[in-house]
């Protein structure tokens, strides 16, 4: 290597955990947003794409394919703390991953994948997988046979991740990956691109590192690949088909990514910069032929730029897959990874319970002012579960099994922090997190709505979906706070502030909203991870 790597200014390690709980979260949307289109028709700029299911699977709407399945085995072994793939037993038990999903999860599979691991299969179970694996890879293609596909470069988002002060360590973990089953040059070199792009959104949220990973590759490849990227950012992602060949994949990503233009954020109009992800994913789809795959390979560096708290409610509650895993195990996973395995001080992603607050120490529901449907409370109520709702959104971080009785589809997180300038996109969050309530009382649930204490979070998103309801954002704050007074509410200003925006109208100043003093926190300290914060 001979480019030396400017040393990055230290983010807000909420917003890195968020860009990297967002890298196999959005990867997932994607892949499940393209299976019902996959070698189908390709969809105009008029057609929005759903997550209907069906497909090559058929798949239940919202469940992702083998290439997130694939994610999955690497990302298990990851999040574990196990980082280092110099060491055969890590790229063993990532082999052994892939060896279990393909005789017992594998929805679709690959011809090269397939060929593979079929060549590893003997040695399931027993050490050398990995090697078995990586000679037939590596024999395939010194035998001239067609070995570009984009088997590694559509599950290499959980690599990204690896090792975030590292790019060159980041770089070697793409390549050995990738040369599990994809020996070529060209499509390791791909996943060495990608994986750096990915770290460096991760870092930095911006999409520069796929630029930077040029850098990562011999001297004498990088022309071509900077042509290869030239030409995907000036003509449309549908230009780049048959996409299964991974130079032909990776451009239809970085097309869709980098020809979606990126919304000017107009809250009041409901318009979004973390809109760029949902749409550039529709993009992706729109490439047609293997729709899932290139829509999976854009998803990560999309969810690594933009993060979970970009990612609409709607595809949260609808994506999941094998091996039973939903949106928030897919964020838990990247958050692990990106800590080398490790929880914070209080266990999450991982501990069963999250530890209570004691400035909240008992269970706290009241009913919405505006809508008897929506109950406001604190994470305390996972305590002493009363099935009194029969849907959930959270807006602080839970542990695995709390709230497990109202089901892991009913159960929406919505990635909000009560910290001021720790939220990537507030205004989106607080939005959506409102437009979750709404959604799910359209279909009938009566839904709790919570944060850790259930004095700032909970009661900014209530009285957004009150504005929703048709109540100015003054009202609807002066009567949120008033019902939630015996809790002692203590409105962030930066959330204080959303409400109003959100609706359109300037945030007066906030001892003076309705002629009734009101209090409102500035800042509320260092509180890095996010979790709780009330």
């Amino acid at each position: 290597m001979d480019h030396a790597f400017a040393p990055f200014t230290a983010p807000r390690a909420d917003l890195v955990l968020d860009r990297a709980a967002g890298t196999l979260l959005a990867a997932a949307c994607g892949d499940a947003l393209g299976v019902p289109y996959e070698f189908a028709h390709t969809l105009g700029a008029h057609e929005t794409p759903q997550m209907k299911g069906g497909g090559l699977g058929p798949y239940a709407p919202g469940e992702y394919s083998d290439d997130t399945q694939m994610a999955v085995c690497i990302a298990q072994v990851l999040a574990d703390g196990a980082t280092d793939t110099a060491d055969p037993a890590v790229l063993d038990r990532i082999a052994e991953n892939f060896l279990t999903w393909i005789a017992e999860g594998a929805s679709d599979r690959g011809a090269q994948t397939n060929k593979i691991l079929g060549a590893a299969g003997p040695l399931r179970g027993r050490p050398g997988s990995a090697a078995a694996m990586a000679k037939a890879a590596r024999a395939l293609t010194d035998n001239g046979a067609p070995s570009a596909g984009n088997g590694s470069l559509m599950r290499t988002g959980p690599v990204g991740l690896i090792a975030l002060d590292d790019a060159e360590a980041t770089a070697r973990a793409a390549e050995v990956v990738s040369a599990l089953t994809h020996a070529d040059l060209l499509a390791i070199e791909a996943c060495v691109i990608w994986c750096e792009g990915i770290r460096h959104a991760v870092l930095t949220g911006t999409f520069d590192g796929v630029r930077n990973g040029l850098a990562l590759i011999p001297t004498e490849r990088r022309g071509q690949w900077s042509a290869w990227l030239d030409e995907a950012e000036a003509n449309p992602p549908h230009a780049f088909t048959p996409n299964g060949f991974v130079v032909r994949a990776l451009q239809a990503a970085w097309s869709a990514i980098t020809r979606t233009p990126v919304p000017a954020d107009d809250p009041a109009r409901g318009v979004f910069a973390a809109d760029h992800l949902r749409l550039a994913l529709e993009a992706a789809v729109r490439a047609g032929n293997d729709t899932d795959t290139v829509a999976a390979i854009a998803g990560a560096l999309l969810g690594a730029r933009w993060g979970a708290s970009a990612v609409p409610w709607n595809f949260q509650r609808a994506v999941h897959g094998w091996p039973g895993l939903h949106s928030r195990d897919l964020v838990a996973l990247g958050v692990r990874i990106a800590s080398a395995g490790s929880p914070d001080p209080t266990g999450w992603p991982t501990a069963e319970r999250h530890p209570r607050l004691a400035e909240s120490p008992a269970p706290m529901a009241v009913v919405h002012p505006h809508d008897d449907g929506v109950l406001l409370g604190n994470l305390r109520l996972a305590d002493r579960w009363a099935g009194d709702v029969d849907a959930v959104v959270s807006l602080c971080r839970t542990g695995t099994c709390d709230f497990a009785e109202v089901g892991r589809r009913d159960h929406v997180q919505v990635w909000l922090v009560d910290q001021s300038g720790g939220n990537a996109h507030p205004h989106f969050a607080v939005d959506q997190a409102a437009r979750a309530v709404a959604g799910l009382r359209a279909e009938g649930r009566r839904v709790l709505v919570h944060c850790a204490a259930g004095r700032s979070r909970t009661p900014a998103v209530a009285a957004r979906y009150s504005t929703l309801l048709g109540h100015s954002p003054d009202r609807a704050l002066a009567d949120v706070m008033g019902a939630l007074a015996a809790n002692r509410p203590l409105i962030n200003a930066g959330l204080d502030r959303t409400v109003f925006e959100l609706a359109g109208e300037p945030a007066p100043p906030s001892a003076d909203l309705t002629g009734t003093t009101r209090p409102v926190r500035e800042n509320q300290g260092a509180n890095p991870a996010g979790s709780a914060g009330e």
